[in-house]
């Protein structure tokens, strides 16, 4: 009930739905720029691969000269040469089998 109630309420004010959920946002800038909003963070960092963990899953980053800027609570910025971005989607657990 309390969920309904807090969407209601977003809808009413036009918030993204980023701002108030678990749902990550990517902003892609040509091939050298990423931008993900609402992560949950870092799980490895090399020069030639990003891996960043969300709420609902991973997000891996591959390239060259990959650097990370603007780093705060909320959003990071990934810029280098991008040759591809991958989603793993974390499976939910079934407890009712």
């Amino acid at each position: 009930m309390k969920k309904s109630r807090f969407r209601k309420i977003n809808r009413i004010l036009e918030m993204p739905a980023e701002i108030y959920s678990e749902n990550f946002k990517i902003t892609i800038i040509g091939f050298d720029e990423v931008i993900i909003e609402n992560f949950k963070g870092i799980l490895e960092y090399e020069e030639n691969y990003v891996k960043i963990k969300t709420f609902l899953g991973i997000i891996n980053i591959s390239g060259y000269e990959l650097n990370l800027e603007n780093l705060t609570n909320d959003d990071i910025k990934v810029k280098g040469k991008i040759e591809s971005i991958e989603f793993d989607k974390m499976m939910e657990e079934n407890n009712g089998n």
